[in-house]
């Protein structure tokens, strides 16, 4: 019998931002969930601001330059002057928004909660995951299975080696970086072997 569940990671801050700042020695950077907005003749410039972690030094990370207003959705420009935090948070966590302006996220500094059912505690024998991941900072699948089954790395490694967790049909890889709706499998009573 298979049994089909939904576990969310949610992210608790947006990823620091890796950048010397010019005023003092420090270069972390943190999301201030602000935008600026700024019209000149017929053009929009709009920036995400950061500050220094250290001295509160700003730092505007180009979201549009120069864009016609005609060629922004009113609704995403209005959110930009609202300062939408879904908006802002999909731009801090933007891999594309950082390589265009040659900056570093740390997807190591966000915190993160996972919510989770003990599928173990299931009848079923084959049990299927989809994982809600809205916000992508490089996570790997294995360092979510690993904290939700309370696994040692040393038990990890062994049912990544049994290779009876399965992505897309695939042998879950160690270092498979987790993607928004991703679903595994898994067979609940080959893992219990594992965690005697």
């Amino acid at each position: 019998m298979r049994n089909e569940n939904i576990w969310e990671v949610r992210a608790k801050n947006t990823p620091l931002l890796r950048r010397k700042c010019n005023r003092c020695d420090n270069n972390s950077f943190y999301c201030s969930e602000k935008f600026r907005v700024n019209a000149q003749k017929k053009n929009i410039n709009i920036w995400l601001i950061y500050k220094c972690l250290k001295c509160d030094n700003t730092y505007n990370m180009t979201i549009l330059h120069r864009t016609k207003p005609e060629s922004i959705n009113k609704n995403l420009l209005n959110k930009f002057s609202k300062n939408n935090l879904d908006i802002v948070w999909k731009y801090a966590f933007s891999h594309e928004t950082a390589r265009k302006n040659k900056v570093t996220l740390d997807y190591g500094s966000v915190e993160y909660d996972i919510n989770y059912n003990n599928v173990l505690n299931l009848d079923s024998e084959i049990v299927i995951i989809k994982i809600k991941y809205l916000f992508d900072f490089k996570l790997k699948l294995s360092s979510i299975i690993k904290i939700c089954f309370n696994l040692s790395a040393n038990q990890l490694n062994q049912l990544i080696k049994a290779k009876i967790i399965f992505i897309k049909t695939k042998h879950l890889q160690k270092k498979y970086k987790l993607k928004n709706q991703d679903v595994f499998q898994i067979n609940t009573q080959e893992i219990k072997k594992y965690l005697q």
